[in-house]
């Protein structure tokens, strides 16, 4: 294994969470945004706040347990999925790129999180399941 490759890792998981943590809190902090990011973007409109609160909940556990480390396949999983629906789901706004300059970081945390799902048995600076000791073939 590349000497560097796991601190690597570790600061994409890193990175990778300190955005979902600010999307997460902004559910607890301000339902009324999170409210109008779900009816703009996913057609979800009426939504109580008590609704953001119960999903920041969720989230912010899922996000715990991926910064950690624990169940890789899951949580990197879950987490990719995530991004990915909200990174096409503004897919429109790209087709004006100099309008929405700012909705372009999302693909390179897109690139990250894919990353990280497909290196995650190299990613063993975490709380989860060690792979260290084990044949994990780079190719």
């Amino acid at each position: 294994m590349p000497k560097h490759l796991p601190l690597s890792l570790l600061l994409l998981r890193l990175g990778i969470f300190t955005v979902f943590l600010f999307w997460t809190l902004d559910k607890f902090i301000n339902p009324d945004h999170a409210a109008g990011v779900m009816s703009k973007f996913y057609g979800m409109e009426n939504m109580g706040d008590s609704i953001f609160y119960v999903m920041g909940a969720v989230q912010l556990i899922l996000i715990i347990l991926f910064v950690v480390g624990l169940f890789k396949t899951w949580t990197y999983g879950i987490l990719l999925l995530a991004h990915a629906g909200s990174t096409f789901s503004t897919f429109a706004l790209y087709l004006e790129p100099f309008d929405n300059l700012l909705f372009f970081a999302a693909w390179p945390m897109l690139a990250a999180c894919i990353t990280l799902f497909l290196m995650r048995d190299w990613d063993t600076l975490t709380l989860g399941k060690r792979t260290v000791g084990k044949t994990v073939p780079l190719t």
